[in-house]
């Protein structure tokens, strides 16, 4: 394994996680306006998916692809968003992001200027399915 590089805040993670093996993490992210928006984490510090041995690749990919899975059968978004970009933190990991039509930056990404805000009944829904996400997410990584 990659030592962990000080400073970097995805090497130093102390989040909660859903599933946590010895190459990766998947995590729920703490956003109040993105309930169900989860990361897969890579446990090497490695910048970019060209760093990872194909072996490696093709679980990242497969892993980010459960995930994708287990948000749109438990939230039912419109669309998810599934993004790597490692600019701020140059650590390789993968957003996937639960999308609504009233959510505060749809159709632009969530990192853009908002253009609304989400009533709070309808977030307080979404967040209630967080818990469902958490088992589905498991329960799909548990299985082959």
């Amino acid at each position: 394994m990659t030592a962990r590089v000080a400073g970097c805040e995805l090497c130093e993670l102390s989040a909660p996680t859903v599933v946590d093996n010895d190459k990766f993490a998947v995590i729920l992210v703490d956003d109040a306006n993105y309930p169900g928006f989860a990361r897969v984490i890579w446990k090497d510090h490695v910048r970019e998916v060209s760093d990872l041995a194909d072996e490696d690749r093709l679980l990242l990919n497969d892993a980010v692809y459960k995930l994708e899975l287990a948000v749109r059968e438990v939230m039912r978004p419109l669309k998810v968003n599934v993004a790597s970009l490692g600019n701020v933190v140059p650590h390789l990991h993968w957003h996937v992001i639960p999308r609504y039509a009233d959510d505060a930056h749809f159709p632009a990404p969530v990192w853009a200027q908002a253009q609304r805000a989400t009533p709070d009944a309808v977030l307080q829904a979404r967040r209630a399915l967080v818990p469902q996400l958490a088992e589905a997410i498991a329960r799909r990584f548990a299985s082959r």
